[in-house]
């Protein structure tokens, strides 16, 4: 599948007999070819760029189709020659397809609106350091307190240069930072509202109780995840990619760093959170609220997770763990704890 063409390639299990041919990406078109081969007819393509709404397609016009993984997707090791050609044919060996889950339409939209928030997040962080580094590279820093409130942001609107080329490019930075801020508080307003009224609120309220897991985690995680009873806990930890590599051989054990398979942005928010579990364990305002509107099941089992983890921490912090690999280590177990609390039935 590309954006311009599709090579298909079909084979009729019974004759054996080869069909290639190269369509446009229109789903009518490749509906039809597949309704002209020898039936019935099973369809698969890889995952990519071109997104599921050929899936979505197929399946509404009565045919089955599978999305492949193609990290998943086996190759001998001397095939060294990739095309279109061979790539369609090597997904005819439908046993050995990993499938991918297709998202519903609403599903997808409210994926989207999660990345559109993470990518604003990256964009601000970095219009934020547009700002300061020239200011820092003329000696200019601020000293009244902590950045990012209401007193550093008029502090920075208040410098002024003699340089009238200098001045316009604080300014434009300057008003691109703003610009930023206000695309984010318009996302994270809708991500609220979306969270509160929406077919994820109850997995949202339940990984509530867990500390560091706010609205926003919780909406990103549901919303990422999908449907969390294909999971387990034990692997839900391999499934999102913060386990360490291993290349193991006899009685010698050699592990490396992490992964990272599986959906980065899930990962970066459970590596987020984790870390808020290694002050000392004092719930506050924010967390009882969200206790308040949780089930006793969901609220115990939250409480029993944040107890742990924070345990876990400070076993890593009497044995010197280095922070990054312990915070690892309990954003892994925080993903389990996680998947208990979704699948909860209360």
């Amino acid at each position: 599948m590309h954006a311009r063409s599709v090579v298909a390639c079909g084979l009729d299990g019974r004759t054996g007999e080869l069909f290639e041919r190269r369509l446009t990406p229109d789903h009518g078109e490749i509906v039809d070819w597949s309704r002209s081969l020898p039936a019935p007819v099973a369809v698969t393509y890889e995952a990519g760029p071109t997104g599921f709404g050929l899936a979505r397609f197929l399946a509404t016009a009565g045919l089955e189709c599978l999305v492949a993984a193609p990290s998943k997707l086996q190759r001998p090791p001397g095939d060294r020659v990739k095309n279109d050609a061979r790539a369609a044919r090597h997904l005819l060996h439908l046993g050995q397809i990993v499938e991918v889950a297709v998202p519903s339409v609403e599903q997808e939209a409210a994926r989207d609106l999660v990345r559109a928030r993470e990518d604003c997040r990256g964009n601000l962080m970095a219009a934020r350091h547009r700002v300061s580094k020239p200011l820092l590279r003329h000696g200019i820093v601020y000293y009244g307190g902590h950045a990012r409130t209401k007193v550093h942001d008029t502090w920075l609107h208040a410098q002024h240069f003699d340089a009238p080329g200098l001045q316009l490019a604080h300014e434009t930075a300057s008003d691109t930072m703003l610009a930023a801020v206000d695309r984010r508080y318009r996302l994270d307003v809708a991500i609220a509202a979306m969270a509160t009224d929406s077919d994820y609120t109850p997995v949202v309220t339940r990984l509530g109780c867990l500390r560091g897991v706010s609205t926003l985690t919780a909406f990103g995680l549901a919303v990422e995840i999908g449907d969390w009873q294909r999971l387990t806990g034990r692997p839900i930890g391999a499934y999102l990619g913060p386990v360490p590599t291993e290349h193991s051989s006899g009685a010698t054990r050699s592990q490396g760093s992490i992964t990272k398979t599986g959906n980065g942005h899930a990962r970066r928010l459970l590596i987020e959170a984790a870390w808020h579990h290694r002050p000392r364990y004092r719930p506050g305002a924010e967390l009882r609220r969200r206790w308040d509107h949780a089930s006793p099941a969901a609220r115990a089992r939250g409480q029993q997770a944040n107890r742990r983890l924070h345990a876990r921490w400070a076993g890593f912090d009497v044995r010197r763990k280095r922070p990054t690999l312990a915070n690892t280590a309990i954003a892994r177990e925080l993903a389990g704890w996680c998947w208990s609390l979704a699948v909860l039935d209360t």
